[in-house]
């Protein structure tokens, strides 16, 4: 299997994510959209975005071992932010760079600002897109 990451030079240049993620090979894995709910399915970090975003990627990360995968094989990554602001990019990037610290290879992403998630009181979602070894 074989990964690469391309920011390409006719566009700008990113920061915290990749423009394009290719894959040869492999075994794609789909990871649904994860929130700030505990094992006992109880939300965590109510009105706290760097809380519930720990929690949203600390999920994702079980999520991933489930199927035999690790952060280090998503390659694509969208985000879902309560009314999102640009100072909350901050938080979300910080705790995220705690899961993909390798800035070179950084999934594709995409965040987006939404008026509400499934649950009252969530803050942020995040669904998944990893290939992993066949």
């Amino acid at each position: 299997m074989e990964k690469k990451f391309l920011n390409p030079p006719t566009i700008a240049t990113p920061r915290g994510y990749t423009h394009v993620v290719t894959v040869t090979g492999g075994k794609t894995v789909l990871i649904s959209g994860q929130v700030a709910f505990n094992q006992k399915g109880e939300p965590v970090g109510k009105g706290d975005l760097r809380a519930q975003t720990i929690q949203v990627y600390e999920n994702l990360k079980n999520a991933l071992a489930a199927a035999g995968a690790t952060t280090a094989d998503v390659v694509k990554l969208n985000t879902y932010v309560v009314d999102f602001k640009p100072a909350d990019l901050a938080a979300i990037r910080e705790v995220r760079g705690q899961y993909f610290p390798h800035a070179e290879q950084m999934p594709a992403s995409t965040l987006v600002g939404v008026a509400a998630l499934a649950f009252e009181g969530l803050l942020i979602e995040v669904e998944a897109v990893a290939v992993v070894k066949e």
